[in-house]
């Protein structure tokens, strides 16, 4: 049996010269690998007190919905800004070259509801720290953070301070 880190590609000088593009879609397309990781992201949940999952635009997606419906819990998507069809909360967040908007509805998540937030990757922690300030600000609590991946070179995790973070693979690197 292949081990999870098996079915991560990665790709050199990918988007640009000296990255190493971690890609995630060899889990996700493979049958035994996509089991293996969210099998994986459920034992992370061991023991933890939830109501919802939180998946962010669009691989957090792939994988926060087998594991809420595994787990017998909610999903709530955080997607990109213009794309909720409902009256919504939004934040903006900083990129490499510029900003970025995301968004979740906002009866998505209801005063002091736990959620769990879930993504592919931790990388600077943008995103994820623009969705945790998205929770909040409806009220809810966000319980704990997982990502199938950690970038450790990136520091993201010291952007997530104060909150419960892990990652089920890490690299060095970018």
């Amino acid at each position: 049996m292949k081990k999870l880190e098996d079915y991560v590609v990665s790709i050199p000088d990918f988007p640009k010269e000296g990255i190493i593009f971690r890609d995630v879609t060899g889990v996700l397309e493979s049958p035994e690998g996509f089991h293996t990781a969210v099998d994986a992201f459920q034992e992370k949940l061991q023991g933890v007190d939830f109501d919802l999952i939180a998946g962010i635009e669009a691989r957090g997606f792939f994988f926060a919905a087998p594991i809420a419906y595994a787990m017998g819990k909610g999903v709530v998507a955080i997607r990109k800004k213009g794309k909720l069809p409902r009256e919504t909360w939004e934040v903006d967040y900083d990129l490499e070259y510029g900003t970025a908007a995301i968004e979740m509805h906002r009866d998505a998540v209801s005063e002091g509801q736990k959620v769990v937030l879930v993504d592919d990757l931790l990388a600077t922690g943008g995103s994820l720290g623009a969705a945790i300030s998205l929770i909040e600000k409806a009220g809810g609590k966000v319980v704990k953070i997982i990502t199938l991946i950690e970038l450790k070179d990136l520091k993201g995790r010291e952007n997530l301070r104060g909150y419960d973070y892990d990652s089920i693979l890490s690299y060095s690197g970018e």
